[in-house]
Parts: structure tokens; C-alpha cells; sequence
């Protein structure tokens, strides 16, 4: 029997919703896009001009990376609901090199030598898919998730750095958001429920401009129309230094991205194939090297946005590629983009609690397949998520290490992921009789 359905993440709904529903995804990830380069500008003392020029190439590689993951270009995109976006974990790196090793084109330098390293080896990476059963996959799920919770706490009192961390009005405001958002969720059904976190933001956003958390006097200051071209800031320099250590954390990186992959095809009913992920990965490496191009910095698949998927049950891919379109808009269009950053932090906590709360439900959902009696996965797990809590629970841990080991050991997220490919290898697969998962 011949049947036409179509798999729920390769649905294109009609253009209206394309358009919310995407609209949604890029609120929900745009804090964390400009912090990067918020971040590394700031430590190079770039001016106000720079910063911004910096934060437009930021959105728009975004879009860019965005569509060809969803899309599929080639062998390049995994063809899955995944939003991309800089990553954190090359921002401490960046800032070494930036300051000690020749400046942003030393950066850049760095920037496209591991982007196209992550595209050589993705093939042979991939083939560690086979090695994530329910065990493994949720396991990084969940630790994603719990990862990211201090992320939405600390919006949620303002914001690290502001003046008014912690102040009662944030934590109020967040917990506002957060019950409109839930009573959404709660009582609507259909399309509005699904947009339950894009009115939560909306709501408080626009509760918050006569509280005073915001304004949008700047934004009559933003260009209307404004591009990057490739190598603004100078040509790339090359230091073997500094490619190596942006070559770890681009390493680093692509376990991380790996396992949001698996989060999202957990979500979506998706087979994540090696020959998918290692699309997936490619396309990782591609728009890394592109960032170097186009004065940016290397991308990696947004955990907020799993949550998203994870919270809102639309699974298509043409919604995460409709919010990478807007990336490109807001990216050629700075004006549109300091409306989106006039977004209060507090606001953005209460929908970070509920995003990346979804993402560790959705581990410890996958978790309950898993069979923990007679054998020593209960153990794999609790040891898997106890080292990745350390950087979240106590984040000078590893402060007297060496900066390259500090890459890898800080993110949580890494350290458990990878801890738990090898404990599943030890216990599940070089006994006779123990394979399970």
C-alpha cells in the first residue's frame, strides 16, 4: 500500500504560522545570539559601531546557518528543527586570542581553519551515533537541560553584570511571564497554545516598558539597512596557537551539537542516521568557516530552541527555517534587530525556565525506556549527571586548571555527554551479556 503522509517535521504549515511560530524560535534564542558577540567585542574594547557590526553578522551567519541545517543543501543540513547560533564554548578561547594574539583577524584565523576541520571529520565522528542508545541519549538530554537552567536563572534576576541582579521586580517579572505562559499553555488549544512562550514574551515586554525594565528610545539610532562584507576587520591571520585551541573547542562543540541533534530527533519521531549526522555536523563546520569569512564567530545548535520544540509539539523544520529567514532579515536590517534586543532579561528568564525545563523532562521522558534493574546503568547515569553538575553548581571548579582543559571541563554539557559514550562503552559493550540501553 502506497501512503503520501508526511512525516510532522517535514509539514509546512500555512505562512502565517510559519511566520509566528518562527518568530517564537528567534525570541527565544536571540539573548543568547548577541551575547557572543556582545561578549568578545566588549574584552577587545571595540567601539559602539564595531559592536554593532559585529552583532548584525552575528544574526545574519545565524540565518544563514540556520536555513542550510533545516533546509539541506547537499550533504550539508541535518533536515531537522535546529536553530544555530554562536557558541559559548569558543567565547573564553576567543577572548585569549583576541587579546594576547593579533586581535579579531587572529580570531577569524582560528575561526575558519576549525570550521573546516569539523567539516573533514564529521563523517568519522558520526559513527559514534550508533553508541547512544535510550541510555546515552537520555542521559545528554538531560543534562542539557540542567545545564541551562542557571542560564535562565540568571536572566531571570537581570541579567550578570546588571546593577539590579537579583533585585525582587526582576524574579517578579520572570515568575509573571512564566504564569502567563503556563495559563496559555493550559487553556488554549490549537494554534495559540503552540505559541504559548511568543505571547509570554510579548505580554512581558510589554508590561515592562511603563515599569521602566525597558525602552525603545535606541532604536531611532539603528541603521535601516546594513551588511556585512567579508573580512571588515582586517585578513585573517593564521597562529598555530590559536587554531589548536579553537580546534578543541570546535571538538567540543560538535558533542554538544550531537547531542541536541538527538534531543530533537527523540522529539520529532526522526531517525538520526550516521550519514544524518554527519550532514548535520558538516553543515556545523561550513557555517563556521563562513562565520570566519563574514566577521563572526563559530556556530552550534541551540539547546533553547530544542526546548521549544520540546514545549510548543510542532515538529517541523520549515518553522526553525522561517525563523532562520528572519535571522537574515533582522541581520540586514539593524533596526529590526534593536527592537528584538530592547527585550528585558527578566522577561526572557520566565520563557528560559519553562524552555530548558522541557529539555530535561524530555531526558528523564527518554530515561523511563531505559531497563535499571540487573545491571549498571543507574550507576552511569548518576555519575554522567553528578560531573556535569559540577561546573553548574560550583563554577570555579576547575579554575586552577590550564585554559584548553577549562574549555572542556567547564561546560557541563560536554563533560557529562562524553562521560556517558564511555561509561555505556565500558559497562554495555565490553562485557559479554551486559548490553542494554
Amino acid at each position: 500500500m502506497v501512503t503520501n503522509e508526511v512525516h510532522p517535521v517535514d509539514a509546512r504549515l500555512p505562512a502565517a504560522q510559519l511566520g509566528t511560530l518562527g518568530l517564537q524560535h528567534v525570541l527565544a534564542m536571540y539573548a543568547g545570539a548577541v551575547a557572543v558577540p556582545l561578549i568578545v567585542g566588549g574584552a577587545l574594547k571595540l567601539p559602539p559601531d564595531q559592536l554593532a557590526y559585529l552583532i548584525n553578522a552575528d544574526l545574519l551567519i545565524s540565518g544563514i546557518a540556520t536555513l542550510i541545517q533545516c533546509v539541506g543543501v547537499w550533504r550539508f543540513g541535518v533536515r531537522l528543527p535546529i536553530m544555530q547560533g554562536c557558541t559559548f564554548a569558543a567565547v573564553t578561547p576567543m577572548v585569549l586570542i583576541g587579546t594576547t594574539q593579533g586581535g579579531l583577524p587572529a580570531v577569524y584565523g582560528a575561526v575558519i581553519v576549525s570550521g573546516l576541520l569539523v567539516v573533514a571529520v564529521a563523517p568519522y565522528f558520526a559513527r559514534i551515533v550508533r553508541f547512544f542508545p535510550p541510555l546515552v541519549t537520555g542521559t545528554i538530554i538531560t543534562i542539557i537541560g540542567m545545564s541551562l537552567l542557571p542560564v535562565a536563572a540568571n536572566w531571570a534576576a537581570g541579567g550578570v553584570g546588571s546593577p539590579a541582579y537579583g533585585e525582587p521586580r526582576n524574579i517578579a517579572m520572570a515568575a509573571a511571564v512564566l504564569l502567563v505562559i503556563l495559563a496559555v499553555y493550559r487553556l488554549s488549544k490549537g494554534f495559540l497554545g503552540r505559541v504559548a512562550v511568543l505571547v509570554g514574551i510579548v505580554a512581558g515586554t510589554v508590561a515592562a516598558i511603563p515599569l521602566g525594565f525597558t525602552d525603545f528610545s535606541h532604536v531611532g539610532s539603528a541603521g535601516l539597512f546594513g551588511i556585512s562584507t567579508p573580512f571588515a576587520f582586517g585578513l585573517p591571520t593564521f597562529h598555530v596557537t590559536a587554531i589548536i585551541s579553537m580546534c578543541v573547542v570546535m571538538l567540543v562543540s560538535m558533542t554538544e551539537t550531537t547531542g541536541d541533534f538527538v534531543a530533537v530527533a527523540e522529539m520529532t519521531g526522526s531517525d538520526l542516521t550516521p550519514r544524518r549526522l554527519a550532514d548535520g555536523l558538516r553543515a556545523d563546520g561550513f557555517s563556521t568557516a563562513l562565520g570566519g569569512v563574514f566577521n563572526t564567530f563559530p556556530y552550534t545548535a541551540y539547546a533553547q530552541n530544542v526546548g521549544l520544540v520540546g514545549l510548543t509539539g510542532v515538529r517541523s523544520r520549515w518553522v526553525v527555517a522561517a525563523a532562520g529567514g528572519i535571522l537574515v532579515v533582522l541581520g540586514l536590517i539593524p533596526v529590526l534587530g534593536a527592537v528584538v534586543a530592547a527585550i528585558p532579561q527578566p522577561v526572557l528568564g520566565g520563557a528560559g525556565i519553562a524552555m530548558f525545563g522541557t529539555v530535561a523532562a524530555s531526558g528523564i521522558r527518554t530515561l523511563t525506556k531505559v531497563s535499571f534493574e540487573g545491571n549498571h546503568n543507574l550507576v552511569i547515569v548518576a555519575v554522567s549527571i553528578g560531573v556535569a553538575a559540577i561546573p553548574v553548581g560550583a563554577p570555579e571548579f576547575y579554575a586552577e586548571f590550564p585554559d584548553w582543559a577549562q574549555t572542556v571541563l567547564n561546560s557541563g554539557i560536554s563533560t557529562g555527554s562524553l562521560l556517558v559514550i564511555v561509561l555505556n562503552l565500558v559497562f554495555n559493550h565490553l562485557r559479554t551479556g551486559q548490553r542494554t540501553g
